[in-house]
């Protein structure tokens, strides 16, 4: 009997030891399948981070460089590069830098592209990014309906010869371009206005003026406002009444802007393409957006003309958003920190 066991026990083992040497096999294979598993997943892992990292690099620097409207700068860290050596205007830049910095509280600024919509975009943007809604006369009325209005019932068909700014003339097809401008303006300005978070708001406004189509659409939508205005000041004038504002006077007494077409031909259709807004025309844009635009002109630094407000006659409850140009032509946004 004892025999018997011992055979039995003896076989017991060998049985056992059999298995575990399967087993052993199969947990290594296992245990060498998951460590190359892991490897491989670790790999892929490191993989995609570096390629999502390469991703998000490229967007972020096609977005900075399509942006017209870059991210804040410290004021006189932009006036050290942009103002170096001793020669009298850069002495003079620098005092009138440094005097935005202590005296006005001016510690940031955001670079705007340099082109001749400048002046345009430095406006419309802190419009947006600040969710300014409509002007009030906008709300009384469809500004979608301003070109067949102007075309249709005030006979005006020399609009054919509008220029959209580098895209020259257009001939029969302004008519529908420019209402095209008009439904960017309108569907963009009501979104974002609407839009009360800020961040979301600043985000919007980025993706906005990362897109040159849609923004020119909406530079030539306020081009045409500002030509459907003078037109209206011009019947006025002809009736024998006094237009809104004195400065439709002051526009319509140029020779050069005698009339709307004049006006037209000789300031509108080149702003954007090679001039940019001057002076009574910039009063005219703070009139219709019903917003007081404050410039700080650099180069009439320690002179009467160093801070201007465009138009002159404001009302109390408008909203103010401000400018700095160092030459009249191309503007920059400057941020007040206190």
């Amino acid at each position: 009997g004892r025999h018997e066991v011992q055979s039995w026990t003896a076989a017991t083992k060998q049985s056992l030891c059999l298995m575990w040497q399967k087993v052993k096999v199969h947990l290594m294979l296992s245990m060498t399948f998951l460590v190359a598993v892991f490897w491989y997943c670790r790999r892929l892992y490191s993989f995609l981070a570096q390629l999502l990292k390469r991703w998000s690099n490229y967007l972020q620097r096609k977005l900075i460089r399509n942006l017209s409207v870059l991210t804040e700068v410290d004021l006189l860290g932009y006036t050290v590069r942009e103002w170096k050596g001793e020669t009298k205007q850069a002495k003079h830049m620098r005092e009138a830098y440094e005097e935005l910095f202590w005296s006005y509280h001016i510690k940031y600024l955001r670079k705007v592209r340099r082109d001749n919509y400048s002046v345009l975009r430095a406006v419309l943007f802190q419009i947006f990014s600040q969710g300014i809604p409509f002007p009030s006369w906008m709300k009384e009325r469809d500004i979608l309906k301003l070109p067949e209005k102007l075309l249709y019932s005030q006979g005006c068909n020399w609009i054919q010869q509008y220029s959209f700014g580098p895209e020259r003339y257009m001939g029969p097809n302004a008519f529908g371009k420019l209402r095209k401008c008009m439904e960017t303006l309108k569907t963009n300005w009501t979104e974002i206005s609407a839009t009360k978070d800020h961040e979301e708001r600043g985000n919007m406004c980025n993706t906005l003026f990362s897109d040159e189509s849609k923004e020119n659409k909406l530079y030539e939508a306020i081009k045409f406002i500002m030509l459907y205005e003078v037109v209206e000041a011009h019947e006025q004038i002809k009736n024998r009444e006094e237009p809104t504002h004195n400065l439709f006077s002051l526009l319509l007494a140029r020779d050069s802007s005698s009339d709307p077409l004049s006006f037209m031909m000789n300031h509108l259709n080149s702003i954007g393409d090679s001039i940019c807004l001057d002076q009574v025309e910039l009063s005219l844009l703070g009139y219709l957006l019903e917003v007081k635009i404050r410039v700080y002109r650099l180069h009439r630094f320690n002179t009467e003309e160093f801070q201007v407000n465009y138009p002159d006659e404001y009302r109390r409850e408008w909203n103010e958003i401000s400018l700095l140009t160092e030459d009249d032509r191309y503007y920059h946004i400057p941020l007040f920190r206190t």
